[in-house]
């Protein structure tokens, strides 16, 4: 990291007030070059910019921050100019002119975790907060900006040491002073471990949803209403709406809040047999999109008299909706309640026309996706890669506790779930082991 490099902090375009960032050993020489002397550190001041030319760039707001404290640990500089795009681009000629290099996306992030400022779980968060749409998603990331995860990976990595000691002190040092069960008392340690790691399993799908946003999908025959209900939801005109049977052929996703919780909307092609390439494409594409959502609403038309079917994908938990209750009531209504009665599944007639039936459902679905994204706090892993590296873990410790007399293989698998986890943060460890075993039980005194 001998480059020094340069980026805009801020969104291109027109603008108030732009934030050009430098970071690396050339910080300070970029910011006398351009303002004429370096400010005192962490404090702001104002500085007319000039390129090496001696030209005006702008009259700015220069901060300098030196190493390590900094966000990326290295000495570093923001420029606050006008956000003009003239303005924006002068400036970042002059840093290029003065053999800076354009920052890579993340760069800066990268260094800061290089640099010991920022574990990798805390670096995801800074990513997950800048792409935060909503509240629960805000809150999520600044949690794991904060180092709720690092804390959890800390905690656990201090009970696999303590553990890994007590099976290298029985297999290595079998001759010195080390309590003759000190192998068993490992067990309690990894046994408990095994269970708080499951259960992060299961909180790490929770945090991907509130990443990902809670999956919906209106299922249907044809002309049911799934479009019509969509745009009524969304309140505004997301899908196309006509008398036509099939109109939809492709899978219209539609984010919305709920809750404060990011929700995606699907409206999908109307489930029925055909020998249509394209609307037997869209058929396809909506039962997957449906099989992986996280709920299903069932929509049948209450008007009509012929009676649908019951798609495959619906199933436990799942609502029926009998729309158009504002039309004559046909066959199909009492039919869908029937059934829906049958399978346990909540039902309700419905109009996307009616006010009053539209809050209802929103309040319904709120209601679900709190119960299903909500919890006293946030997860503490909150990503598939989070959730792949604790399953290889718990799956390690399993395997060891299953090794009563083979205390060697008991550890490599210990070692290893500890290097699973260790890459959650991206910190590695192994002199603490050695700490460990020195410190506990006094061997070689």
């Amino acid at each position: 990291m001998t480059d020094t490099i340069f980026a805009p902090a801020t969104a291109a375009g027109r603008a108030a007030v732009a934030v050009v960032r430098v970071s690396g050993p050339e910080a300070r020489r970029a910011v006398e070059d351009l303002s004429g002397n370096v400010p005192e550190a962490r404090r702001a001041a104002v500085r007319r910019l000039r390129d090496s030319q001696g030209r005006d760039i702008d009259k700015a707001l220069v901060l300098f921050f030196e190493g390590p404290a900094s966000y990326t640990g290295e000495d570093s500089a923001e420029f606050h100019v006008h956000g003009g795009t003239a303005v924006v681009g002068a400036l970042l000629e002059a840093l290029a002119a003065l053999g800076l290099r354009l920052a890579e996306p993340g760069e800066f992030t990268r260094r800061a975790f290089e640099n010991g400022k920022l574990d990798l779980a805390q670096a995801e968060g800074v990513a997950d907060l800048i792409d935060a749409e909503t509240e629960q998603q805000r809150r999520q990331a600044l949690e794991q900006l904060g180092g709720r995860l690092s804390g959890v990976q800390a905690r656990w990595s201090d009970a696999l040491t303590e553990a890994l000691a007590m099976f290298e002190a029985a297999v290595d040092f079998p001759d010195e002073e080390v309590p003759a069960d000190v192998a068993s008392r490992a067990r309690p340690v990894l046994e408990a471990l095994v269970r708080d790691i499951e259960k992060n399993i299961l909180d790490a799908e929770r945090g991907e949803r509130v990443r990902e946003g809670y999956r919906i999908a209106l299922m249907g025959a044809p002309n049911a209403g799934k479009s019509t209900l969509l745009n009524a939801l969304v309140e505004r005109e997301a899908a196309i709406v006509t008398p036509h049977a099939g109109t939809t052929r492709d899978v219209i996703e539609v984010p919305l809040v709920l809750g404060g919780y990011k929700v995606l909307l699907a409206d999908t092609a109307g489930i029925r047999d055909t020998e249509e390439a394209i609307e037997a494409e869209g058929v396809r594409r909506a039962r997957a999109w449906a099989e992986s959502a996280d709920l299903r609403l069932w929509l049948v038309d209450g008007s009509a008299d012929e009676l649908p079917g019951l798609p495959d994908e619906v199933g436990e938990g799942d609502i029926c909706l009998i729309t158009k209750r504002d039309r004559p009531v046909g066959r199909a209504g009492a039919w869908a309640a029937e059934v829906a009665r049958r399978m346990g599944l909540p039902s309700a007639e419905v109009t996307a026309r009616g006010p009053s039936d539209m809050a209802w459902l929103r309040r319904l679905l709120t209601e679900r996706v709190t119960e299903a994204l909500g919890g006293a706090e946030p997860p503490a892993a909150t990503r598939l890669r989070h959730k792949q590296l604790l399953t290889e873990a718990a799956e390690r410790l399993r395997h060891a506790l299953a090794q009563d007399e083979q205390l060697e293989l008991a550890a490599e698998d210990v070692r290893l779930a500890a290097r699973a986890l260790d890459r959650i943060t991206g910190r590695i460890d192994p002199e603490a082991v050695l700490g460990r075993i020195f410190s506990t039980f006094c061997i070689g005194k």
